[in-house]
This record gives C-alpha cells, sequence and structure tokens, in this order.
C-alpha cells in the first residue's frame, strides 16, 4: 500500500532525520551515566515514549502503562524526562464572596429551562452558559462589550493549551511551534485576550475616578479587589497590571468548564443509577421543602449530595493530568533517582482508579463517601481532584459552590428523563479529553417540573 504525505510533512520529516543525526552524534561525544531512573516502557530513539501517548484519552494511557510498570514510572517525551505519578503514597512525598451572584445566576437558569419544561433541552450549552455567567459577573460585575468574544478567546486557548504537543517535547527546536502552526495561534488568541482585559481594567479605573461623592457604591468585583490591592495593598511585592490579568485568566480558564463538565457528569450518572438520583432528590426535596429558590445556606444539611459531587470528581476529575511541574535540582523520590529539569506528571484519574485504596474503583457509588473525613483540601493522597500542597487549585471554594448550588437547584425543580425513548442503559458516557475531560455528546435531557406551583 501507498502512503502520501502531504509536501510538509515530508519537510517536516527531512529536518527530523537530520536532527535525529545530529542527536546521535552529540550524545556519542557526552556520555553520561544514567541515573537509577523509575521503570518505564521501552523508548524508542528519538521520541522516545511520544508514541504512546497517541490517543484521545491519554489519562486512560497512563494508566495501563502504570499498571504494567508499576504507580512512578520513567517516560521520554522527546527531549523532555517526564515521571507519572499514578500512586497516592508518592503523590504525598512530591508535593462566600459571590453567592449573591451564584444565586441569581441560578434562579435564571431555573426559569430558562421551566420555558422548556417537557421539551428536550441541552443541559451541557446552559450549564456552561451559567458558569461563564458566573465567573463574568464576579470578576467583571456585569455583562460587558466583548464578553462573547473573550469567553470565546478563553475556549480557544484552553483547547490549544489542553494535551499532549509534540513541540513542547523538543524545547530546544523553537522552530518546531511555528512548523506546527500552535505558537503563532497562541499569540494571535493571547493578543486578543490581551486586549479585551486592558479594557476591563481601563473601564474600571475610569469607573473609579468618575463616580461622585453622595453616589451609591457598587458591589465589588474581582477586577475592583486587584486594583484596590494594586494601589494600596501591602503585599511586599508590586501587583502589575500583568499579574492582574493573569489572576483574570487563570480564572476563566480554570474554572469556568470545569464546573460545567462535573455538574453534567453529575446528572448522566445519575440517570444512569436511577437510585442514586431518588436518594439525591429525596434529600434535596426534604432539606428545601416550600422553598421558592435553593440558596447557599442549606448546601451544607445536603450530606448526600456532597458525596455524589465527591464521587463525581473522583470518577471524572475535570482535570485527569494536574498541570506539570518541574524538578528544579537532582531529588530522590520513592528510591530513584531524578534528574534536574524532570517534568513530574501526576495522574490524578488514576490515583482515583487504584483498586488498592478503592473498592470497586470504576463503580459509581457515592455511598463510599458518607461519614468520610475525605474531603478536597489535598490531605488525602488518594483522592486528589483539586491537587495538594502548595500548588493546589486555589478556587476549590469558589468552584465547588458552582457545583454544588446548580446541581441542588436542578433535583429541586425539575425530574429528568431522556428524550425519544431512551432508557438509562443506553446513555452513552464516552469521554472527551481537553483541558477538562467533558462528555463526547451534549447531554440532552427533557425537564419535568417537579412541581408546577414552585416554578416560573
Amino acid at each position: 500500500m501507498e502512503i502520501h504525505l502531504p509536501s510538509s510533512y515530508a519537510f517536516f520529516a527531512f529536518l527530523l532525520s537530520m536532527f535525529i543525526v545530529f542527536k546521535i552524534g552529540k550524545r556519542s561525544k557526552s556520555k553520561i551515566s544514567p541515573a537509577k531512573l523509575p521503570p518505564g516502557p521501552w523508548k524508542l530513539p528519538l521520541i522516545g515514549n511520544m508514541h504512546q501517548l497517541v490517543g484521545s484519552l491519554p489519562h486512560h494511557t497512563l494508566k495501563r502503562l502504570a499498571s504494567k510498570y508499576g504507580p512512578f514510572m520513567h517516560l521520554q517525551l522527546g527531549e523532555v524526562s517526564a515521571l507519572v505519578v499514578s500512586s497516592p503514597e508518592i503523590a504525598r512525598e512530591r508535593v462566600k464572596s459571590f453567592q449573591s451572584i451564584r444565586e441569581a445566576e441560578v434562579s435564571k437558569l431555573i426559569r430558562s429551562i421551566s420555558l422548556n419544561a417537557g421539551s428536550p433541552i441541552n443541559l451541557s450549552e446552559k450549564k456552561f452558559s451559567l458558569t461563564y455567567g458566573i465567573t463574568s459577573r464576579s470578576a467583571f460585575g456585569k455583562k460587558f462589550k466583548g464578553q462573547d468574544a473573550f469567553v470565546s478567546a478563553i475556549l480557544e486557548a484552553v483547547e490549544l493549551s489542553a494535551g499532549f504537543c509534540v513541540a513542547d517535547m523538543y524545547p530546544s527546536l523553537k522552530w518546531l511551534h511555528y512548523i506546527s502552526g500552535m505558537k503563532p495561534k497562541l499569540e494571535k488568541v493571547h493578543q486578543k485576550i490581551d486586549r479585551i482585559l486592558n479594557n476591563i481594567i481601563d473601564d474600571h479605573r475610569k469607573r473609579k475616578t468618575t463616580t461622585k461623592a453622595g453616589q451609591p457604591e457598587t458591589q465589588e468585583d474581582l477586577v475592583d479587589v486587584l486594583l484596590n490591592l494594586q494601589e494600596h495593598g501591602d503585599l511586599g511585592i508590586p501587583l502589575t497590571d500583568g499579574n492582574v490579568k493573569a489572576v483574570l485568566l487563570d480564572i476563566f480558564s480554570g474554572g469556568g468548564e470545569t464546573s460545567s463538565t462535573a455538574v453534567v457528569w453529575a446528572i448522566a450518572e445519575m440517570l444512569k443509577s436511577p437510585i442514586v438520583m431518588e436518594k439525591a432528590q429525596a434529600e434535596v426535596r426534604r432539606v428545601f421543602d416550600g422553598k421558592w429558590d435553593i440558596d447557599e445556606t442549606g448546601l451544607h444539611e445536603l450530606k448526600y449530595l456532597n458525596s455524589v459531587v465527591k464521587e463525581i470528581l473522583r470518577l471524572h476529575p475535570s482535570v485527569p493530568v494536574l498541570l506539570p511541574r518541574e524538578c528544579r535540582e537532582r531529588c530522590v523520590i520513592n528510591g530513584y533517582e531524578i534528574p534536574e529539569n524532570t517534568k513530574v506528571i501526576i495522574n490524578a484519574w488514576a490515583i482515583a482508579q487504584d483498586p488498592d485504596h478503592w473498592f470497586e474503583p470504576n463503580k459509581f457509588f457515592p455511598e463510599r463517601f458518607l461519614d468520610s473525613s475525605i474531603d478536597f483540601k489535598g490531605t488525602d493522597f488518594k483522592y486528589i481532584p483539586f491537587g495538594a500542597g502548595r500548588r493546589i487549585c486555589p478556587g476549590i471554594l469558589f468552584a465547588i459552590p458552582n457545583v454544588e448550588l446548580p446541581l441542588a437547584n436542578l433535583l429541586y425543580h425539575f425530574d429528568w428523563k431522556l428524550p425519544d425513548g431512551m432508557k438509562h442503559e443506553d446513555l452513552d458516557m464516552t469521554e472527551e479529553f481537553g483541558l477538562t475531560i467533558r462528555r463526547k455528546e451534549d447531554l440532552n435531557l427533557i425537564p419535568i417540573p417537579y412541581d408546577p406551583f414552585l416554578v416560573l
């Protein structure tokens, strides 16, 4: 069989072959005795183990490799030496302000769904809009000009940054970023995001200087807080506009899709397990019986729902492979010598699927968290959906209510059924890998109002 490749691929193959010759020659001149590295699969010349990560779900591939080579595994990703941690023990070795906004945005979501009661809706899209609505109001105070373009740019940046990029595995070949097209795309989307954030910061400064004495003060949003810290805060270090923009970008890129994904997975898993759905709905409707809307003050009473959320973040962690960290100096972990500049990749999903620490790990079973001290804070290293230690996700307190409050409202106000006569066992639960692990197919459901008098 003859294989035809585009000319660009042929050119790239030629450059790659020249690079192989160069590297082999260079390596033969300067041989260093190999350190006692952790075990790992056999490595091909130049590319190492990159070929083994080809596929749509690399976190599954990493788990399969770890089951063969152990929970502390060495991979060579091009020029990059990498460690993959899939063990809670080794992971341990390595490592209310927006309430009213959330409640208002969730109330809008419930009214929107009510208008389509009895007809199929795309719950994935509606929850996505809710999450970014909450994040936008919390960060910027209100809908702003260019918000849709900003969210679109954020999503584009997230998609470009997710997964494994070949160019990242060869940092010495800076031109590879241009050949792959990744760097120009990232620079373009970064310029768009930077321009919009500059306008937002300028607008907040103007609003602050033009507010007259005696006028009612508007509720402070995150930009206001950061600008006040910049002007008056005693942080010990200067807070630049670049720092402000970085914080805002982190909140949108890390906090938007992650919360949305968790809620959609929760509803899908409960549809697959009707008994769990029944228990969760019974609890929510008992705790908030007779109330028009659910507020955050009663969420702490929802013990079973909290267990559902924990189980969802175990089975479907929003970020299954934690952001890689780099060893700044040579060290020893678990008896293995780790060279300087080695990237450490922690597969949080594999850790949460470890049968040595979890009974029937592939089963959706919220009861495992009832009367359990395990939480999201990263103190128990077999459960680290938000990371652990100093590098733990700083947005936990913002993210968890963004999951629990919408989920409680969706269960309180509606019963849910699948469209077109589908049965719960027919629901497709295929994953799609990106910055988050979302459902490959959007979740389309029919909302049935639980009580017509409680829903507008």
